[in-house]
């Protein structure tokens, strides 16, 4: 699983870490960098997948471009590159792999220098013991190839116009190594950024076997479950979705269509009156916070065990006093099924439903006033945190600016010393 992710002349970012958890939420203020850090997440994943530079960035259909293209994608002014890195943990507790990408964005567009690391602990609180699975160093620009070298294998050429990380898979590599990077690929390239669209969602989908991002298949997946695995799914879809809305959801299922079967469609029943018989009614009639609760659920349930969902804004088109279903929600499937959520939020509704437990896993991103790059803070570290919390909750905290203010002060801190 994914440990953290750095941040280095990535777009708003000089320098940041984000640490994942079990449930990491993001907070901050519009244009203050938590889309950016998501951006990142999501670039990461991309270029690990094998996809090229160019299309991790500028996309390539229907891969929607990553915010601000190549334009932005390094640190201005000045930045002609930009580093993104990841811990993840390694098939032992003991064994931790550290990678690092960057990437060159002028003159042209391509891979600078890339590395991966195993970091290995005798004892939890020991100093790791480190080999280089893989490692190359800046080449001239211009050149097409450069050279991985790696531990105990003669060294590769590879191109620059990809991630070396997913060039490696296609060679027969030294044992050690080629763990290490089947370990990470799998890691970053199984994070899943999640961006629902309900309008996507009302459309028949041929049946799938995973989820789009947008969530325009839901039908299709879930129709194409097997029967058993179905029934369990929908019924966990239903049991969270009738404590939605103010009318009573009995069930949500999706079913094939058509002569030949191969579309399907999204259905729910509702009861708008207690005596009333339950109304069935297909995804074209359902609301926008039913259907992205309902996606959001689907893709907990769907996506292989033990891996990373993002979702930005996760709480649009919901109601705020479903604030607590949804956390709720969040961490019974999440710790069922050993999935890390990164989200972001802006709804207070939400930032006052946490309690005391879930503070630590509160992450706050803001813009230096002097400096104006983004930086990410968690929520436990701030210094103004137990005198703040004693005026009032953290949502409260967020609307009033209190928490702005507070991050602050504390930045200039950090300057004067």
């Amino acid at each position: 699983m994914i440990k953290e992710i750095g941040f280095t002349n990535w777009k708003s970012f000089r320098d940041a870490r984000l640490y994942i958890d079990p449930l990491t939420i993001i907070i901050g203020t519009n244009a203050s960098g938590k889309s950016n850090a998501l951006d990142g997440i999501e670039f990461l994943s991309r270029v690990s997948r094998g996809q090229s530079i160019s299309a991790a960035l500028l996309g390539d259909p229907p891969q929607t471009p990553i915010r601000g293209g190549v334009e932005w994608a390094a640190f201005r002014p000045g930045a002609d590159s930009f580093r993104l890195s990841a811990l993840v943990q390694g098939e032992a507790e003991s064994i931790d792999y550290v990678y690092s990408i960057e990437v060159e964005v002028s003159p042209s567009l391509q891979l600078r220098a890339e590395s991966l690391v195993r970091r290995k602990f005798r004892t939890p609180n020991s100093r790791p013991s480190t080999i280089s699975m893989f490692s190359c160093s800046h080449s001239p620009g211009g050149e097409l190839f450069t050279t991985a070298k790696l531990h105990r294998g003669a060294p590769i050429s590879v191109s620059r116009t990809m991630s070396i990380l997913s060039q490696l898979r296609g060679f027969k590599l030294p044992q050690a190594v080629e763990t290490a990077v089947a370990t990470v690929s799998t890691a970053l390239g199984g994070a899943f950024i999640f961006h629902p669209v309900p309008a996507r969602m009302r459309i028949y989908s041929p049946l799938a076997d995973a989820l789009a991002p947008d969530a325009s298949n839901i039908a299709g997946v879930l129709a194409a479950l097997p029967p058993e695995r179905k029934t369990e799914i929908e019924s966990i879809v239903s049991r969270y979705a009738t404590e939605l809305p103010d009318k009573d959801v009995g069930r949500v299922w999706a079913e094939p269509v058509g002569r030949l079967e191969s579309d399907a469609m999204l259905y729910c029943e509702e009861r708008w009156a207690k005596d009333s018989k339950p109304t069935i009614v297909d995804a074209r009639g359902m609301s926008e916070g039913t259907l992205r609760f309902v996606a959001i659920v689907t893709a907990l349930l769907t996506r292989p065990e033990g891996g990373l969902v993002v979702v930005e804004e996760i709480d649009n088109g919901l109601h705020p006093s479903r604030a607590r279903l949804l956390l709720r929600m969040l961490r019974e499937i999440g710790g069922t099924r050993n999935i890390d959520i990164v989200l972001t939020t802006h709804n207070p509704a939400l930032l006052d439903a946490l309690g005391p437990e879930l503070l630590p896993f509160i992450v706050t991103v803001h813009r230096d006033e002097v400096e104006g790059d983004s930086r990410i803070t968690p929520l436990e570290n701030l210094d103004e945190l137990p005198k703040l919390l004693a005026a009032g909750r953290v949502g409260q905290l967020a609307t009033s600016g209190a928490l702005d203010h507070a991050l602050a002060r504390q930045s200039a801190k950090g300057r004067s010393r």
